[in-house]
């Protein structure tokens, strides 16, 4: 699964840190999240969403294969 999540933050200009703390995660876990190592759950990913005031598909797309 893709995800804009880097990008995300950049036009946001918020911090891992900032970010893991406003979804009640580790700063490790966004890093993840972001190295496509780490798929996020539905919930962790509507938290996302919610905090960028975007759709989980304008965040997270899925590729083939999933």
């Amino acid at each position: 699964m893709k995800n804009t999540l880097r990008v995300e933050r950049a036009i946001k200009n918020i911090t891992q840190a900032d970010l893991a703390a406003a979804i009640g995660v580790s700063r490790q876990t966004i890093n993840t999240i972001e190295s496509n190592k780490y798929v996020p759950s539905t919930v962790l990913a509507l938290k996302i969403a919610r905090v960028f005031d975007k759709p989980v598909e304008a965040i997270f797309e899925l590729e083939d294969g999933d």
